[in-house]
């Protein structure tokens, strides 16, 4: 299959594409990870974009393109692949329409997990990360530390990132209204789009997608 996930931040993007990758035996293909990888391997690409990125810009549609193109391209792709982070706007959306009708093939479908607006607020200014070990992650609703302000793990203070602050995730929920829902649109023209709700224990909404993708496929 071939599949992108949208959803805004803080639905869980990145653990339900982990999921459902493995459950579906296809490439998770992340634009964080593209980005990470193509910086580090000093690809023409990565250099490219590490320009912009040392400059305090954006990095162009047409950057991000390649470099999901040539991941895309990888053996492991052959069969399918899931696409999260990409593409991030309509502009992004037709390139790789026009990427995959050059090699003849087409999105199965477009999984866009639904959050209230509400809910992604507390679940990101909930969270706290321990000073010590980044990889110690608590919230304050969902997995509170047994002490207030202590890492279970290690003692470390727990702290609120700045970019986890309410008015900062407000901001990243406009961006996503304006730049990233239009696509929803774009695909559900196509009738590619598959909604499902993205509240509950992770492998309830892993479950849900499954069943959701398995019943468009049939349906196809």
């Amino acid at each position: 299959m071939r599949i992108v996930l949208v959803g805004p931040p803080g639905a869980g993007k990145g653990t339900q594409a982990a999921f459902l990758a493995k459950n579906l035996s296809i490439p998770h293909i992340s634009t964080g990870d593209l980005f990470r990888a193509n910086i580090s391997q000093q690809t023409e690409l990565g250099k490219l974009a590490k320009s912009y990125m040392d400059a305090g810009n954006l990095v162009p549609d047409e950057v991000t393109i390649g470099m999901a193109k040539d991941r895309m391209e990888k053996p492991d792709a052959e069969n399918g692949f899931l696409l999260d982070g990409f593409p991030r706007n309509v502009s992004q959306a037709e390139a790789l329409d026009e990427m995959l009708q050059s090699e003849s093939m087409k999105l199965d479908a477009v999984l866009d997990l639904e959050v209230p607006e509400e809910e992604v607020v507390k679940r990101i200014a909930g969270r706290r990360i321990c000073r010590k070990d980044s990889s110690h992650v608590f919230h304050v609703t969902y997995s509170k530390p047994k002490a207030e302000g202590v890492c279970d793990a290690c003692g470390g203070e727990l702290y609120q990132r700045d970019d986890d602050s309410e008015e900062t995730v407000r901001k990243r929920l406009e961006v996503y209204h304006t730049q990233t829902e239009p696509i929803i649109d774009y695909y559900k023209a196509q009738g590619l789009v598959v909604t499902i709700s993205a509240l509950g224990k992770v492998e309830e909404v892993t479950g849900r997608a499954m069943e959701a993708l398995k019943r468009d496929g049939d349906g196809r």
